[in-house]
């Protein structure tokens, strides 16, 4: 594939670089999700109430759902790594020992290109597809994976298989080269795609891959040269910030890097500005006030970067900064623990697309009802947010509480609400 060099954008304006930088920010999530929250409060919305009065018995259920999995309450971070041990298996002890193997490559420049991809890949699957994975270790092989561990656990096999990586010397990398000449039959073949067993949303998933790599091969300040990789963001992050970084300024750089990957999004003066949705009922006096941004996958894929840079020396700070993610699952179980209540059939009924109104309020509604769950699941458990992180709450936590509640109340584990997905959002 060629790349067409883009046409040099005009200068921005301050006013223009201002409402950017803004809406590139963890901030900006929360102020907007709020300003959604108190219209809620004050009955103004269309499609969905609050019931407070259920915050104690939802706080309730996610510690007893955290306890199940985790006893003494030690819950690792949300991110995508737990994914990959999917099943009970240790899958990445092998890919740690291979990567140790060629002293000339750095390993967490690989591990960091084999979890940017995996949360890319990572939007919601659809109840019917499943993976099987082939793994030659005995205790995988033969093993079935559903929703975002069996997409974790099919992207890890890829890179392993070199599909991401144009060295044939060198399997363990995601590429620009690799990236642009990847076919749609070989990502099918990736996801064990056929008329039985169907994914969702297949072709918005090529695109995005496809995007990556002109990304990367036309940011060589950033992903390198020779190749270009995700991974090289590493060199770049150690060279700007050193051994420290800040969990919102690391989300910004995600948000910067990444943001011309995402398609047909609100932009503003040509800046793609990701996960971000028109809601027309919010004051829209200044530029984009009347946007509500999300940056849902960039946020998970900021909590996945936090381990493999602390293996690299780098510290991610302040973590609270970020935001519960404002997707199906975290999103269905606010609805399930009736701490939000659909004011008519049609939020329930149907699909629904991400710009739709009833997806913003949802979405808004939720990372607001993850700070207050998080803040009552501290409280119960007499613990300071620094002890208990947002970060853990997701993971013990309010997630896995989303799937059980789900399966609980629908035999096939759906969320409450139906979302057309085309593979990037959710």
């Amino acid at each position: 594939m060629t790349l067409t060099p883009s046409p040099p954008s005009p200068a921005l304006s301050s006013v223009e670089q201002n409402a950017i930088a803004y809406l590139l920010s963890a901030q900006a999530v929360r102020d907007r999700c709020h300003q959604l929250f108190d219209r809620c409060q004050a009955g103004q919305l269309e499609h969905f109430t609050c019931n407070l009065s259920q915050l104690d018995a939802g706080a309730a259920y996610v510690v007893e759902t955290t306890q199940q999995f985790y006893p003494n309450f030690d819950v690792p971070f949300h991110s995508r790594w737990r994914h990959f041990d999917a099943g009970g298996r240790d899958r990445l002890t092998s890919l740690h020992q291979a990567l140790g193997k060629n002293p000339g490559k750095n390993p967490v420049t690989s591990l960091l290109d084999l979890v940017i991809i995996s949360v890319l890949l990572d939007a919601g699957a659809g109840p019917q597809w499943r993976y099987q994975d082939q793994s030659a270790d005995s205790q995988s092989m033969g093993q079935v994976l559903t929703r975002s561990e069996g997409l974790a656990v099919a992207g890890l096999r890829a890179f392993e298989q070199g599909m991401f990586s144009s060295d044939s010397q060198w399997p363990y990398q995601v590429d620009a080269i690799a990236l642009q000449n990847l076919t749609a039959s070989d990502l099918a073949a990736i996801f064990q795609v056929s008329d039985d067993n169907p994914l969702v949303g297949l072709s918005g998933r090529l695109t995005l891959l496809h995007q990556l790599g002109q990304t990367l091969a036309a940011h060589g300040d950033r992903f390198g040269t020779h190749p270009a990789r995700p991974g090289n963001l590493l060199t770049y992050w150690q060279s700007r910030y050193g051994n420290t970084i800040d969990a919102g300024t690391l989300l910004t750089e995600v948000l910067e890097s990444l943001g011309s990957i995402w398609p047909g999004r609100v932009a503003i003066a040509s800046t793609n500005l990701g996960d971000v949705w028109s809601y027309p009922a919010l004051p829209g006096n200044d530029l984009g006030g009347n946007l509500v941004p999300f940056h849902k996958l960039s946020q998970w894929l900021t909590y996945s970067l936090v381990e493999p840079l602390m293996a690299a020396g780098i510290t991610v700070t302040d973590l609270n900064a970020l935001t519960g993610l404002a997707e199906y699952r975290n999103g269905g179980l606010c609805i399930d623990l009736g701490l939000l209540v659909p004011k008519h059939s049609g939020v329930t009924r149907g699909a629904h697309v991400p710009s739709s109104a009833v997806v913003v309020e949802w979405r808004a509604l939720t990372v607001v009802m993850l700070d207050l769950i998080g803040d009552r699941v501290c409280q119960r458990l007499h613990k300071t947010p620094d002890e208990l992180p947002l970060i853990k709450v997701l993971e013990g936590g309010t997630w896995a509480a989303g799937r059980r509640i789900a399966k609980q109340l629908r035999s096939d584990g759906s969320p409450p609400i139906t979302i057309q997905s085309d593979g990037t959002v959710f």
